[in-house]
């Protein structure tokens, strides 16, 4: 199987870019979001940083400046259509866009002073964010950009800050019912990354 990658694929303003399924993402979160009560949107969109490590602040804004340059290069880039690439793109695309309404489902069925364990969250502390890379890994692949792809790898690792603060955040909240769940789940799929006991 042959799957046709470029480093940096010719930028261009164009109708079938992979601007298309990355709008397909953008609608598929709005209606989510628009059908899900205000508290579990809230829940899921704000996050108090008056607790982050300026590290941690830096490196959060950082990632999302790399995510903001791989949206560009996707909107700017053709599709690969007719080809493997396109495919298999397409494939890992839905697969990562199931996995994004099945952990988002789950978390608003969890109750909120309990954190959500079942369904994609017995697999990963942060399937929302594991899908959204396995999404625009699926994008990167369908319009044949290894740029795109290496730019989306960065800002993932940066934006791995915020998933710890964010576990920091869930252990103060819940307690040792959440540190038992960080003890049996991998952070993402492989990567337990433990927060060692304070003193305190």
């Amino acid at each position: 199987m042959n799957i046709e990658m470029e480093l940096l694929p010719l930028l261009e303003l164009g109708l079938y870019n992979g601007w298309i399924l990355f709008l397909i993402l953008i609608v598929a979160e709005g209606l989510m979001f628009l059908l899900f009560p205000r508290e579990v949107v809230s829940r899921l969109t704000d996050f108090d940083r008056s607790k982050w490590s300026r590290t941690q602040r830096i490196s959060f804004a950082t990632g999302k400046t790399f995510s903001l340059i791989c949206i560009i290069l996707i909107a700017l880039t053709p599709l690969k259509l007719g080809t493997v690439g396109f495919g298999l793109g397409v494939v890992i695309f839905t697969i990562g866009l199931t996995g994004l309404a099945a952990s988002v489902i789950t978390f608003r069925r969890t109750p909120s002073d309990r954190p959500a364990t079942t369904g994609p969250y017995r697999f990963s502390r942060h399937p929302q964010q594991v899908s959204l890379f396995t999404i625009l890994t699926g994008i990167s692949i369908a319009i044949g950009s290894w740029a795109a792809f290496l730019v989306l790898l960065i800002s993932r690792i940066l934006n791995s800050a915020g998933d710890r603060a964010e576990e920091k955040a869930c252990l103060d909240y819940y307690g040792e019912s959440y540190r038992e769940y960080m003890e049996q789940v991998p952070r993402y799929l492989l990567i337990r990354g433990r927060i060692k006991k304070s003193n305190g």
